[in-house]
């Protein structure tokens, strides 16, 4: 288990009774806010298992971090598959329940919340890593394609052999401009070396994201940065097995694994779980609006480096850190190069 990560999270199941969805106790919360002298209630829609050492399992640490320091009442549906029906029937299952909050986690929930808020005006909904706004509806970016461009950057200084890989599964908007900025930061510190870059189709299949890795190793690849969730260890696997490098993201992996891991694109995704419910509880909850939040707060973003990297190399990532904060430095959102192949 990953340091940053000491227990499996918790699996209380949201379970909700057929017809009485919003039932007496609930009606306030219905009625558009929290009834005096009672807890704020947050339910969250995790599209993916929790417990994956990723992206879902970090946000919901956010959520469990609101009910143990803000004295919120929360309530979880997890591993729902990312497809707009799916996730706005789990979206309107949580509204209908009654709670104050109702929050989207991942970007893929973008179009299906801004749907199923639109049906109820009168709660409140957020999207963490999203992109929409309503009159009820704000959306975090906690902005993980900064420290991504420097996973970039790390690489290009870390190849021997010229070939760097790129791999995520799902094509969401988070994903997409995480992989722009690492091929920015590859690109702006040396054009010469190759990216192999790849998007399975899957966040947290292991034999998966092992196919794709042993064939970017092939391809000469021997630092990888991936973007996945549960199904990373495929491509650990396959980097020990083939004595080559990877850069993870969201957490500290290097921490993990220091021998296999170069560094660690960090983005505390559970941030903006946790500042939405902290901001509706003060009365300031930012409806029609996204917060952003990057590198300029290294408590939230920042890249983590192995032991054996360089001096050199860490004073020059520290500088191209300084000019992204500084504005010097744009990190693009979109990329138009080719793409590796997906193995059969």
């Amino acid at each position: 288990m990953h340091p940053n990560f000491p227990a499996s999270p918790s699996r209380r199941r949201f379970a909700l009774a057929g017809a009485a969805l919003c039932s007496a106790p609930l009606i306030s919360a219905c009625a558009g806010g929290p009834a005096a002298g009672r807890p704020l209630s947050v339910g969250a829609l995790f599209a993916g298992n929790v417990n994956d050492r990723g992206f879902m399992e970090a946000g919901w640490r956010g959520l469990e971090r609101a009910r143990v320091e803000l004295g919120v009442k929360t309530s979880h549906i997890d591993s729902v598959q990312p497809r707009k029906e799916l996730l706005a029937a789990a979206l309107t299952r949580l509204a209908e329940s009654g709670v104050d909050l109702v929050v989207a986690h991942g970007g893929q929930n973008n179009e299906a919340c801004a749907e199923v808020a639109a049906r109820f005006p009168r709660a409140k909904f957020v999207v963490t890593q999203g992109a929409v706004t309503e009159a009820n509806l704000a959306s975090y970016d906690v902005l993980q394609e900064e420290s991504a461009y420097l996973a970039g950057v790390l690489a290009a200084l870390s190849t021997r052999t010229g070939v760097v890989g790129h791999m995520s599964g799902i094509r969401v908007r988070p994903g997409l401009k995480g992989r722009a900025a690492y091929a920015a930061g590859v690109r702006a510190t040396n054009p010469n070396v190759k990216l192999l870059t790849n998007f399975s189709g899957n966040q947290d299949d292991n034999p998966l994201s092992h196919r794709v890795a042993s064939a970017q190793i092939a391809a000469g690849a021997d630092v990888i940065f991936t973007m996945l969730n549960a199904g990373r260890d495929g491509v650990t696997e396959a980097c020990r097995e083939k004595g080559r490098r990877q850069i993870g993201n969201v957490i500290d992996w290097v921490q993990a694994d220091p021998k296999v891991f170069v560094g660690s694109a960090m983005a505390d995704v559970g941030i903006g779980v946790f500042e939405s419910v902290r901001e509706l509880q003060a009365g300031s909850f930012p409806a029609g609006k996204i917060r952003k939040v990057g590198l300029a707060n290294p408590q939230a973003v920042r890249l983590s480096m192995a032991p054996d990297v360089p001096a050199e190399v860490r004073a020059r990532i520290a500088r191209v850190a300084e000019d992204i904060v500084a504005g010097r430095i744009h990190v693009p959102e979109s990329y138009d190069g080719p793409e590796f192949a997906t193995p059969a």
